[in-house]
């Protein structure tokens, strides 16, 4: 007996000294509001959002706010979770409080942008009864993803207008924020989302492993992941858990269109200009496929999380890999601040990544609707823009982390004197050269059957 009660207690002490030996917290700070968000954003990004935003929601209202973040994971999981919650909180509102039966026409429908005319009439009440309702999922922001995520939750009706268009015109203006550049919607016309932040797409690589190889030259375009040496050497993230990759990838095969185009205009510059571009997409799709097609046998994997390619990297388990530009810029500033060496690189290939946005929106039913639309108006002016790419501790920047993104603000690069403050000072995303420009109907229709179409490429490993 005696021998198994120390047993238990080892087991108990083991439990409880971490708890008992953590260091002690302040007292948390009662707060007068608080907001909601769920986004795929890192600890950086949530931390330095919630400390600035705190000050500016004192500043412009003189209360104090709490945030509250939801880390659910990427965007798929967080679609995941949204469409299960809205359909529980819409099956309450359609049985309990409309004393309505539950079908499955309704549960189809309600969420339905395409009901057709002849939809059952089920259906077509839910559709609208949703519509003006204010169900909701227990959270009050979307914040971060892609355009392509954003458009669908737009849809089925799930996040609506803030109303920051008609606040704030002089904002979303071509000398602001486009509506569109180079073929990327920038902000929804209808008000339902807008774009906070430019992501593009490029290759992060690591200089020890590249000289391990026998390169000397830097990767610099797409093609450079199909060098033989690089077997077993490119870390790569699987389109269909990961939005951003599967952007990646579209911006490749698109990329092979737009040269092909250029090639068939300058052989006979007075074609047929259909024809041409029907020949130019058909082609480069070829191309395209069989770029990714080498570059998937060369794959040392396909992860399911996007963060664990420049993670690997950074550790030299991989020479190169595909990733969003913020965590190859942002793996790049962790090494260099950890042991001052430059073994880390990103690049974005010149004329083979858009900048397309990160959006933000308001959720139907936000149950904290006045910190959320501030919040909305914090992120997008210029005082949450300088958050972005401003260096930790100068005027108006970040506390603590160098975010490495790009603001969507045309205004923001303008402003000579931030130039010297900012991470990236060279990057211009709006007047680079050889701008790769996004077709929507060259590759738009079949964005989902791409990613799966990619991820079968594991099988050439």
């Amino acid at each position: 007996m005696l021998k198994r009660a120390v047993i238990i207690l080892t087991l108990v002490a083991t439990v409880a000294l971490p708890f008992l030996l953590r260091p002690k917290k302040a007292g948390q700070e009662r707060s007068d509001d608080t907001l909601v968000l769920v986004g795929p954003h890192n600890e950086a990004i949530r931390h330095e959002y919630t400390q600035g935003f705190r000050t500016w929601y004192r500043a412009h209202t003189g209360r104090t706010v709490a945030l509250d973040w939801r880390v659910l994971g990427g965007t798929s999981e967080i679609a995941r979770f949204m469409e299960g919650e809205y359909t529980a909180a819409f099956q309450n509102l359609w049985t309990r409080k409309l004393g309505k039966e539950w079908s499955t026409e309704v549960k189809a429908g309600f969420q339905n942008p395409k009901l057709a005319a002849d939809a059952p009439a089920a259906a077509q009440e839910a559709r609208a009864t949703f519509m003006a309702s204010e169900a909701g999922c227990g959270i009050d922001l979307f914040f971060g993803g892609g355009t392509y995520d954003f458009d669908k939750q737009a849809k089925a009706g799930r996040i609506v207008d803030s109303g920051i268009l008609q606040k704030h015109p002089e904002w979303f203006v071509d000398d602001v924020i486009p509506q569109r550049f180079a073929g990327e919607e920038y902000w929804d016309k209808e008000g339902r989302w807008v774009g906070c932040v430019l992501s593009a797409y490029g290759i992060i690589f690591n200089r020890d492993s590249l000289r391990r190889l026998g390169i000397e030259r830097e990767p610099a375009q797409w093609s450079d992941l199909k060098d033989p040496r690089l077997m077993g050497e490119v870390a790569l993230c699987d389109p269909t858990k990961s939005g951003s990759i599967a952007k990646a990838f579209e911006n490749v095969i698109q990329q092979q269109m737009q040269r092909r185009l250029r090639a068939l205009e300058a052989e006979n510059p007075t074609g047929d200009v259909k024809t041409r571009e029907a020949q130019a997409v058909r082609e480069g799709w070829i191309e395209g496929l069989r770029l990714m097609q080498i570059v998937g046998a060369n794959a040392r994997y396909f992860t399911d999380t996007s963060q664990k390619p420049p993670i690997d990297v950074a550790a030299g388990n991989c020479a190169v890999g595909m990733c969003i530009d913020f965590y190859g810029r942002q793996q790049e500033e962790a090494v260099r601040r950890r042991d001052g060496s430059e073994r880390i690189g990103y690049v974005s290939p010149v004329g083979g990544s858009v900048s397309s946005v990160d959006p933000i929106a308001l959720l139907r039913g936000a149950k904290n609707k006045g910190p959320a639309l501030a919040f909305i108006e914090f992120v997008m002016s210029l005082e949450g823009q300088k958050l972005w790419n401003l260096k930790p501790g100068t005027p108006g920047g970040p506390e603590r982390f160098a975010l490495r993104r790009l603001p969507v603000r045309r205004d923001f690069y303008a402003e000579p004197k931030w130039r010297a403050l900012r991470s990236d000072p060279g990057a211009e995303p709006f007047t680079q050269k050889d701008q790769l420009v996004y077709r929507n109907e060259w590759t738009g229709r079949i964005f989902q059957e791409m990613s799966v179409s990619a991820r079968h490429l594991r099988r050439l490993r």
